[in-house]
C-alpha cells in the first residue's frame, strides 16, 4: 500500500493549492481526480468564462467606438474560432498542472478516489494511505428534477457549444446566469432571464441589483422576476418555459439552467467514515478546515461558504503552512471580507458588508456615501445611459469602511486595491486624505462628500 503525508481528493484550485504548498515544504502528496487538472475554474468556470467575456467586451466596445468618431467595420463573431482557441488554452493549462505536479514530486492519479476509512482511499484498484486526507471535490451545476429538465443545458455545457443560439432563456438571476446573459446578448442572441428572485443578484447590495437592472434594460435583456419555473416543454430548438402561474415563455432555441451549484460530496465515502454532511451536501469545518473526523479536512466549494477560486487557494495554502511551516504564522481564511466580482456587462464588484447587513450589525452608526455618473468612456453617447455607480458603507464614530459596492466598466480591476484598504480597517478619513488619480472612475471612491444614514432596505431610495 502506498504511503503519503497527505492524500488530496480533487484536482481543482483548492486541492492543487494544498498539494503544491505541502510538497514545497517536503511533504509526500498524492492528488486524485478523474477529470483534467484545474477543476471547475480552469475547465468550466473562471478561465473559459473570462476568455469568452473578453470577446463580448470587445464587441461591446466596438459598438460604442463611433461615439468617438472611430469608424469600424465588423463582420461579426467567429464563434467556432473562439471555441477552438479557448479549448487550446485550457489544454495548455491542464498540461501545465500535470507537468508542475511532476516537477514538485506530487503523484497524480487520474482516477476517482473512494474513502475506505479516515486514512485510506481506494482508486483504480489500488489502496493508498495518508496521515491526512483533504477533500476538495468542488461543485457541479444544479439541474432541478422537474418535467422536461433534460431540455435545458448548464454552464458546463455552454463551454462545449460549437455554435450560438438565436434565442435563449436563462433560468436564474445569480452571477452565473447574468454573466451568461451579458455575453450571449453581446454576441447577438435574444436573451430572457427568468428567476424566482425579486431582484437580480439578490445576494449583493440592493444598489448593485438596481443599477445592473438598468444596464440589462439598456442592453435589451428581457427579465421575468418573481417567476417560479415548474417545467420545460416542447423539443430541442423550440423549448417553452412553464411558469407556476400558468403562463409560458418562449419558445426558445435553448434554455440554460443557472440556479446554483451543489457540492460533489456524495458517494465518495464521507458518510461511511462518519464525516458530517449538511442536508445540502456541504461539509461543516472548523477554522483550519477540519471536519468532525480528526485527520479529514475539507476546503473549497464543498464547505458552503466563499465558493470562489481565490478563497479555495488561500485555504489550501494556509492549511499546508499551518501543518508544515508554523513559523510563517499562517492565519485562517476570514470569510467575512472576501472581495468578489461578477463579470456581467458591465462588471459588478463588492467587498465587506452590504448596507442592510451593516445596519443589522451597527444600527444607526451606519453612514452611506454613494454616487452615480456617466464616465468619460460614454461622454458622447446620445440619450440616457445606465450609470457607473459606487457606494461606501461606513460604521462607527470613526466611519470605518465596512463595505464597498460598485457597478461599471473596470470596477473588477479597481476593487483589489480597495479590498486591501477594507482589510486593514481604513476609515472614510483615510479615503478622503488619499490623493485621487484624475480623470478616472476609481477616484470617485476617495472624493465622496455627502452621506446619508444607513437603511435596512435602501432600494426605494435608489429608485
Amino acid at each position: 500500500m502506498e504511503q503519503y503525508d497527505i492524500i488530496v481528493i480533487g484536482g481543482g484550485s483548492g486541492g492543487l493549492a494544498v498539494a503544491e504548498r505541502a510538497a514545497g515544504h517536503g511533504a509526500r502528496v498524492v492528488v486524485f481526480d478523474p477529470k483534467p487538472l484545474g477543476g471547475t475554474c480552469v475547465n468550466e468556470g473562471c478561465v473559459p468564462k473570462k476568455l469568452t467575456w473578453y470577446a463580448a467586451h470587445h464587441i461591446s466596445h466596438a459598438r460604442h467606438a463611433s461615439e468617438f468618431g472611430v469608424d469600424l467595420q465588423s463582420s461579426g463573431l467567429r464563434y467556432p474560432d473562439l471555441v477552438q482557441r479557448r479549448h487550446a488554452f485550457l489544454r495548455m493549462l491542464n498540461d501545465y498542472w500535470s507537468g508542475y505536479l511532476e516537477r514538485l514530486g506530487v503523484d497524480y492519479v487520474p482516477e476517482r478516489a473512494q474513502l475506505l476509512d479516515e486514512r485510506t482511499v481506494s482508486a483504480g484498484g489500488k489502496e493508498y494511505r495518508g496521515e491526512r486526507v483533504v477533500i476538495a471535490t468542488g461543485g457541479e451545476p444544479i439541474v432541478p428534477r422537474m418535467p422536461g429538465h433534460e431540455l435545458g443545458a448548464t454552464s458546463d455545457d455552454f463551454f462545449q457549444w460549437e455554435d450560438l443560439p438565436r434565442s435563449i432563456a436563462i433560468i436564474g438571476a445569480g452571477y452565473i446566469g447574468l454573466e451568461m446573459a451579458g455575453m450571449l446578448r453581446a454576441f447577438g442572441a435574444e436573451v430572457t432571464v427568468i428567476a424566482m428572485e425579486d431582484r437580480v443578484l439578490e445576494m449583493f447590495d440592493p444598489m448593485v441589483s438596481h443599477v445592473l437592472e438598468r444596464h440589462l434594460e439598456e442592453q435589451g435583456i428581457e427579465r421575468r422576476l418573481g417567476a417560479t419555473v415548474k417545467g420545460l416543454a416542447g423539443e430541442t430548438g423550440a423549448v417553452r418555459v412553464q411558469i407556476a402561474d400558468g403562463s409560458e415563455a418562449g419558445p426558445f432555441e435553448r434554455v440554460l439552467w443557472a440556479v446554483g451549484r451543489s457540492p460533489r460530496t456524495r458517494d465518495i465515502g464521507l458518510e461511511s467514515v462518519g464525516v458530517e454532511l449538511r442536508p445540502n451536501g456541504t461539509v461543516p469545518v472548523g477554522e483550519w478546515q477540519e471536519t468532525n473526523v480528526p485527520g479529514v479536512f475539507a476546503l473549497g466549494d464543498i464547505i458552503g461558504k466563499g465558493p470562489l477560486t481565490p478563497v479555495a487557494i488561500a485555504a489550501g495554502r494556509r492549511l499546508a503552512d499551518h501543518w508544515f511551516a508554523p513559523e510563517r504564522d499562517p492565519v485562517p481564511v476570514d470569510y467575512s471580507q472576501i472581495p468578489t466580482v461578477t463579470f456581467t456587462h458591465p462588471p459588478t464588484g463588492a467587498v465587506g458588508m452590504t448596507e442592510p447587513q451593516a445596519v443589522a450589525r451597527y444600527g444607526d452608526q451606519v453612514h452611506v456615501y454613494e454616487t452615480e455618473f456617466g464616465g468619460l468612456a460614454r461622454a458622447f453617447a446620445e440619450g440616457d445611459i445606465a450609470p457607473i455607480s459606487m457606494k461606501l458603507v461606513c460604521a462607527g464614530d470613526d466611519e470605518r469602511v465596512v463595505g464597498i459596492h460598485m457597478v461599471g466598466d473596470a470596477v473588477d480591476e479597481m476593487l483589489q486595491g480597495f479590498a486591501v484598504a477594507v482589510r486593514m480597517g481604513a476609515t472614510k478619513r483615510d479615503f478622503d486624505l488619499t490623493i485621487p488619480i484624475h480623470p478616472t472612475s476609481a477616484e470617485e471612491l476617495v472624493t465622496l462628500k455627502v452621506s446619508r444614514p444607513g437603511q435596512s432596505d435602501p432600494v426605494a431610495n435608489a429608485a
